[in-house]
């Protein structure tokens, strides 16, 4: 199984807003420079995770974006579910008939469907609080990261 970068670029997100100091507003730019990583791709990303809740974008000259919520109350299986364009791991998946001519006996496309269950089923047990479980680990790589451009 593959992530897009979209949904990479997403996590990557939330794990640099989770790392930061409470109430501390970061930007697309500081980010993108950390990572090394369009400002573009962010901008999209961003205008996403704030639709669907998980940040807050604060407009005006001290603005900045920031978490939503909590990391505890974020969900990666939600995010991944929400961010991925699909699931079609193979062509039969598509639904569309016709697709592939074993399609009708095949245990692959079972075999590969229970796997992509147990996968999101693991990525739902974990929060962002999971993944950034001391913060100020990933302050320091992201401040040496930062002096380091």
């Amino acid at each position: 199984m593959r992530l897009t970068n979209y949904t990479d670029y997403s996590l990557r997100v939330l794990i640099y807003l989770a790392s930061l100091e409470p109430g501390k507003l970061s930007n697309i730019k500081e980010i993108a420079e950390v990572y090394g990583i369009s400002k573009n791709h962010l901008m999209k990303v961003t205008h996403e995770l704030g639709k669907m809740g998980v940040i807050e974008t604060i407009r005006g000259r001290n603005g900045g974006i920031r978490l939503a919520m909590p990391p505890k109350e974020i969900n990666i299986g939600k995010i991944v579910r929400k961010t991925e364009e699909d699931f079609q791991l193979v062509e039969c998946f598509d639904g569309k008939p016709g697709s592939c001519i074993i399609s009708p006996v095949c245990g692959l496309k079972h075999l590969l469907n229970k796997a992509l269950v147990a996968y999101l089923t693991v990525l739902d047990q974990y929060t962002l609080a999971d993944i950034v479980q001391n913060p100020l680990n990933y302050r320091m790589l992201f401040q040496s990261q930062e002096e380091g451009s």
